[in-house]
């Protein structure tokens, strides 16, 4: 694995990391160098203007951005950065049930896409980062399609299973 981050996982707040967390670990398992950290677009707004501002610069390819509540993080760093976002709507204890930071994420203007995954499937972003980066890596193309492929595994074990339990499928 190259050492060099490709991809920022970044959070409104740290609360979000046991969301953001899958994205990590479906990185590592793909074998993709990222960087993590907490960049409040309400907090640390000065933080969060240098962190998109710099990211290009620094190497980075896409950014994974989740966060909760109003969740303009996704939004204003995509506003500010040439490169890819994927939004990861967090469900967050001042949410309205995710609803908020779904809509929030969705509604961007036109010439400001976010490319935004389901209420809390930071795991979805992380592979959506992994497949926009093997599109020139094949390497890591290589590693999505064994991921694919064991998940297509998993889903016949599990068919077969049932099968053996007793279950009818007519299939």
């Amino acid at each position: 694995m190259n050492t060099t981050p490709k991809v920022a996982i970044i959070m409104g707040s740290k609360s979000d990391l046991n969301v953001m967390q899958d994205a990590a670990d479906v990185l590592t398992e793909l074998g993709v160098a990222y960087e993590i950290t907490v960049v409040s677009a309400h907090r640390t707004p000065e933080r969060m203007f240098s962190y998109a501002k710099s990211a290009a610069d620094r190497g980075l390819k896409v950014i994974i951005a989740g966060a909760g509540g109003a969740a303009h993080l996704p939004g204003m760093v995509a506003s500010l950065t040439h490169l890819p976002v994927i939004g990861v709507p967090v469900k967050s204890s001042n949410s309205i049930d995710g609803w908020d930071s779904l809509l929030s994420i969705l509604q961007m203007p036109n010439g400001i896409p976010v490319a935004t995954v389901a209420l809390n499937a930071a795991k979805n972003a992380g592979l959506l980062a992994g497949q926009i980066l093997a599109t020139a890596d094949e390497y890591l193309a290589q590693n999505l399609i064994k991921y694919k492929e064991d998940l297509k595994e998993k889903v016949e074990q599990s068919a077969e299973d049932m099968k053996r339990e007793g279950y009818p499928s007519g299939f």
